[in-house]
Parts: C-alpha cells; structure tokens; sequence
C-alpha cells in the first residue's frame, strides 16, 4: 500500500466559539491543525499508511498533540524532538460580510529552530511512495527552509514523487528573505505543484489575464488558469502536473469551489459545488491536497482524483478544526451526485 511521507509544523489551534470576536471570547476551544498535518490526516483517513515528520518540545501539550494525530491513524515515529514552545494560532470564525482572522503566536516555536541534519530523511522516506511540503514551512525560518530542501532532495534522490502547495502566507515570511527568492529551489524538485488563484501570482508573478478576485461575483472560471499552468510548468518542468483550486468568494458562509489541473496535455476542469453554511473553512485547501494525493495513488487518473479532491474538500467545509474526517466512500458518494445531507441510518 503506498506510503505517504508529510512535513511542515503541527500548532495549537485556539478558536473563539460561537463565531465570538476576539474582544468578546472569555474561552477558546482548543484542536490542533497546520498543513501537512492536515493532509496526513485525510490521507490516514482514507486508510493509507502516513507519516508525518515536524520538530515538536518534549512536554505535554506536544505529547496532546501527537496522541491527537495518531489517534487519527498518522504515523510519528519520526518526529524529532528540541526547542522549547509549540506553535499556536488564533482563530475568529468571520460571518456573512465579516471575514475570518487568525493571529498568530509561533515565534521561535520548535519547528522553526529546525536545521538540517536534525532528521535522517533516507529513514523517515523508506519505503514511500509520495513526499508532501507546503510554502508554510520555509515560510517560518531560513532552518525550516533548509531542512525542507534537504527533504526534497532527498526524495528526488530516492525517486519518490514531490508535491508542494504554494500556500503563500505575507505574514510569515518575516526572516528577512522573501518567497520570491526561497521557494524556486524547493519548488524545483517538485512533481506537482498546487495553489489558489493568488498563490502563482504573489510567490512567482505569475497571475491570469484580465482576473480579479475581488470581482468574480462567487464564480471562478477555470479556463482562465491554464495560461499560468503553462508558466509554471515552464518553469518548473519537473512538474508533471500543475493544480488551481477555485474559490469564490459570495461571502463567509457562503463560498462556491472547484479546481483545474493541467498535465501538460489538457486542462481539466472538476464540477463546481456551491457550499452554503460554511462550518469552517480552514484546512480547506489541505483537505483537497489530501484528496488529490489519494486520488492519485488509488485510481491512476486525473480526472477522478481532481473531482474526488474537490468533493472531498467540499465535505471539509461542513466539519469543524483543520482536520478533514471524511471516509473514501463518503466522498465517492459526494462524487456520484447524492448532495442531499440526508440521514444514514
């Protein structure tokens, strides 16, 4: 069964309740999330063997943490322990016109002290059969970015595909390098490249003619991506596959979403699904990184992974914290059209 490698820093997710803003909440409620987390536990949730490797202190509130990750079946065999905080992050859920904040508290967290040599990548990659990062990681320390570099040379060394979500944060990169001038290196290495409809755009330059997503009225056509699909593979041409999730924006409940993935031959195009009553949207776009990877490895196809990535993350939408706690056949059931929400029993 394939195994999946993921790694990328885990934090403490403290969250108002009840949609409160933060000068109103007198409590949080506290979950654990962060990007490579995420998609190791979509994919554990779709029964393949996952691993996921971050640098995390050794006290109990990391320990909370890997328990909560392995519950959920995530392999942690090669977490590597030093450094003295977790990560935290603070989240206000946004409301119709109000939009979502999150503050974050991870300055000189553990993961961020991270340094090359610290894990042994030939053991914590043995017997893989995909290799995930996203752009948070070298966002955080010129160590991460490092030890990310070294984890990625390591697969392509090895022979294990790459996949990277761009995951342009502007409020992490604050170690006095810009994206621009980090992640061509990582993102050199990579198989398949994933992103939003900004993500190209701030990291690259690269951006679609003529698109405004401050204009797209809740709908985002696709075929205005494939000319950045084209550049980016351009640029990168290890990349055998370019993906765009496609978010429109009608409000905070209310979101349309859909993606493209260009292989080089055709851009297609997955069916948009209109979500309403958005529960939480964070984790969103790892739970569709999750559902393509699954995709991928399980039917060999491009077209099914795609649509299976985007039901899947649409599911995400409906389901509180970062992780996305669907099954396979849920989101197949998704696939087949039954949208209705009606009881199982």
């Amino acid at each position: 069964m394939s195994k999946v490698v993921t790694f990328g820093e885990v934090m403490l997710r403290l969250a108002t309740p009840d949609r409160l803003r933060f000068g109103q909440a007198g409590s949080f409620t506290a979950t654990f999330g962060g990007g490579e987390a995420n998609v190791a536990v979509s994919l554990a949730n779709y029964g393949l063997p996952v691993e996921f490797v971050t640098r995390v202190p050794k006290n109990d509130i990391a320990d909370s943490c890997l328990r909560e990750l392995r519950k959920y079946g995530v392999g942690t065999s090669h977490v590597v322990y030093g450094g003295e905080r977790l990560g935290i992050y603070f989240l206000e859920t946004g409301a119709v016109a109000r939009p979502s904040k999150v503050v974050y508290d991870r300055a000189h967290s553990s993961v961020s002290e991270i340094a090359p040599g610290m894990v042994d990548w030939e053991k914590a990659l043995q017997d893989a059969s995909w290799f995930h990062w996203t752009g948070i990681t070298p966002a955080i320390s010129q160590g991460a970015a490092d030890a990310c570099l070294e984890a990625i040379r390591t697969a392509n060394r090895l022979g294990i595909p790459v996949s990277t979500d761009l995951n342009y944060r502007k409020n992490l990169w604050k170690y006095g390098k810009t994206a621009a001038e980090v992640m061509p290196a990582l993102v050199e290495g990579c198989d398949l490249i994933l992103g939003n409809e900004e993500d190209a755009e701030k990291v690259f330059g690269i951006k679609p003619e003529g698109f405004d997503a401050a204009s797209t009225g809740g709908r985002v056509d696709g075929a205005r991506f494939e000319s950045v699909c084209r550049q980016l593979t351009a640029r990168f041409p290890r990349a055998k596959r370019v993906v765009i999730t496609l978010r429109g924006a009608v409000n905070a409940d209310h979101n349309t979403w859909s993606g493209v993935l260009w292989n080089g031959r055709e851009l297609l195009q997955a069916p948009t699904y209109d979500i309403t009553d958005i529960v939480d949207r964070v984790g969103g776009g790892d739970s569709f990184m999750g559902g393509l990877i699954y995709g991928l490895l399980a039917y060999g196809d491009d077209r099914r992974a795609l649509n299976f990535a985007v039901a899947a993350s649409a599911l995400k939408h409906t389901i509180y914290g970062d992780f996305n706690l669907v099954t396979v056949a849920e989101v197949e059931n998704l696939m087949k059209g039954d949208g209705s929400g009606r009881v199982v029993r």
